[in-house]
């Protein structure tokens, strides 16, 4: 089997079995990587998306295809007339609610909480500013 295939095939399944356990509660990832979950799945009429209106995107679809193909969220802001600043400022927002949540419900110390909010907005634009290439 061709290695590429099996590292994106290994890649679904683990994105899937983490994704099946995360429905029924918030979860954060520590450090921020190139994540799919940034996208609002509320696909109804009327419903806007931040990050969307922050990236100028017209759509999920449209944004999924741009980060699948390689460029990096500044690379899309750019291209598009977006605002990379929103978009670093709705991410460390999101993050920062949910490591509060995390905190509340007593699954990290205080010490885990202000380690990792003090990073936050590094490691947020760090990856703001860096392409993923699935090739």
């Amino acid at each position: 089997m061709n290695m590429k295939r099996v590292i994106i095939i290994g890649t679904m399944i683990v994105t899937m079995s983490f994704a099946g356990t995360a429905w029924g509660q918030s979860a954060i990832s520590p450090i921020p990587t190139a994540k799919w979950s940034i996208v609002d799945l509320d696909t109804r009429e009327g419903s806007s998306d931040e990050l969307l209106t922050a990236l100028n995107q017209p759509s999920e679809a449209d944004l999924y295809q741009e980060l699948y193909s390689g460029k990096s969220l500044r690379t899309i802001a750019e291209e598009n007339n977006g605002n990379l600043n929103e978009v670093i400022a709705l991410q460390v927002r999101q993050l920062r609610e949910q490591l509060d949540e995390r905190l509340a419900r007593g699954s990290i110390s205080s010490e885990q909480h202000a380690a990792q909010q003090a990073e936050l907005e590094e490691l947020v634009t760090q990856s703001a500013n860096t392409a993923y290439s699935l090739a």
